[in-house]
């Protein structure tokens, strides 16, 4: 991030601006949404402008800019078209100390000005460093469509309500209450007027005021196998309201970032032979931050329905009284079969599928073996890298081909993805050769599409 976004505050601050054509149009109708106090440079001002001096949004100056003009100024924008004169305002506008922004020129240029969504006070500000203004455009037209346009005047309804910080404490009652404000009882109050919805915000918080304090409790969601487009609608809520994210070491730093910014995110993560928080003391984790009356979201990669050891924690939370509910998400082997091209059932393959873990190799060692060799069988092996030679003895000693096909995915979904592509012989060897880092998943009986169609080439004419 070469540019960081902050709101500035410019009530009665000046603002210079350098030029008087169409570029200078463009800037000045959005700087005149601001309270500062605007002033044009420009021999030869376009006719809006003059017409906006004329009526008192800003003063216009009809002669060149200088460094004296610039002194004090909040920002300087260059905007005269000219390479020669933006360039000298550019340097006057340093010199005096002032911030400056040369339009279309984004490394002369110390601050951007981001395409904006006004919904006055509420603004959303779209920067994209100068790289792709024509996107920028686009996602200002989408919120444009999203939000409603009486949003602002709910703001402003809400903004001079000082009630609820005498009345309600900081953090969850404060945030319940502004939540069915502007999402539910403001906007259904504002169809009847603005007075019924300065009335309805008093019945809000009288309702609010009387409520016993929210119980806490935990949503066990499913953050998937990384991307964060494949997060269900329902993690994303459970996010954006959680007090607390106590989160595996699989879930992905961009889909913290997903996270509620005043949550408190807890590093729950497991390592397989590794050093590792026990499971009870998670299950107390949890636990404790519950019963402070906090809303609760357990992220687990992957689903957490899947060798997630939910059951142990739901045991702990329903033993101390609390409630939850599950959220489902896109279990490793999805993605990974996805990734692939290929299906994980095949009418005249295979019509089940076995779903293995190889990090507990006590119970591992317990698995239906022989069935397992059998040709056209598929299982999905999580967390198997490194029991792949075990695995590959288990099968070999229960009469399994060793040309069987065997993938291992690497990372699913995630920009660094990577498919391996082998054999059961070769299996342990590959693996070791490939030095795989991330999570990954191993499909037996599975090749990639391409590789499998070549197989099956290989074996009609053979």
């Amino acid at each position: 991030m070469k540019h960081f976004p902050i709101f500035l505050s410019l009530e009665g601050d000046r603002i210079v601006l350098a030029g008087g054509g169409d570029a200078a149009l463009a800037k000045l109708r959005l700087l005149m949404k601001t309270e500062a106090r605007i002033t044009v440079f420009a021999c030869d001002p376009a006719p809006e402008i003059i017409t906006w001096a004329q009526i008192g949004r800003l003063s216009v100056q009809r002669r060149a800019i200088t460094q004296e003009d610039c002194t004090g100024a909040a920002l300087v924008y260059a905007a005269s078209e000219d390479e020669v004169d933006d360039a000298r305002t550019a340097k006057l506008a340093r010199a005096a100390g002032a911030l400056i922004n040369v339009v279309d020129n984004l490394e002369a240029s110390q601050f951007i000005t981001p395409a904006i969504v006004d919904r006055d006070p509420v603004t959303v500000a779209i920067g994209t460093e100068g790289a792709a203004p024509v996107l920028a455009r686009a996602i200002k037209a989408e919120l444009e469509s999203r939000l409603p346009t009486n949003l602002g005047l709910l703001a402003r309804i809400g903004k001079t309500f000082r009630k609820a910080a005498d009345v309600l404490p900081v953090g969850r009652p404060r945030r319940d209450f502004w939540s069915d404000w502007y999402f539910r009882d403001g906007p259904r109050a504002l169809s009847e007027g603005e007075e019924a919805a300065r009335t309805a915000l008093d019945d809000l918080l009288d309702r609010h005021a009387a409520r016993d304090a929210r119980e806490g409790h935990v949503a066990f969601v499913g953050a998937g196998p990384g991307d964060p487009e494949l997060l269900t609608l329902k993690a994303r809520r459970a996010l954006d309201e959680a007090d607390v994210v106590i989160h595996d070491r699989l879930v992905t730093p961009e889909i913290l970032e997903l996270a509620r910014r005043e949550a408190t995110l807890i590093d729950a993560g497991k390592e397989g032979f590794g050093p590792s928080m026990t499971q009870p003391e998670i299950n107390q984790l949890i636990v404790t931050h519950a019963r402070t009356g906090a809303q609760v979201v357990r992220l687990k990669g992957g689903d957490p329905t899947v060798f997630g050891r939910l059951d142990e924690e739901i045991e702990a939370v329903t033993k101390a009284g609390i409630a939850f509910h599950i959220v489902p998400g896109i279990t490793a082997a999805s993605a990974s079969v996805a990734a692939i091209g290929q299906s994980l059932t095949s009418r005249g393959r295979n019509s089940s599928l076995r779903f293995l873990t190889g990090h507990d190799m006590k119970g591992f060692a317990d698995h239906d073996w022989a069935a397992l060799a059998r040709s056209g069988e598929v299982a999905a092996i999580y967390m198997g890298k490194k029991s792949a030679r075990f695995i590959q003895g288990r099968l070999l000693m229960h009469g399994a081909d060793r040309a069987t096909p065997v993938t291992v995915i690497e990372n699913a979904s995630r920009p660094d993805q990577r498919v391996l592509s082998t054999t059961l012989d070769a299996l342990p060897s590959v693996l070791a050769e490939a030095g795989l880092t991330g999570p990954a998943l191993t499909f037996l009986g599975l090749a990639p599409r391409a590789a499998q169609a070549a197989l099956i080439r290989q074996q009609e004419l053979a």
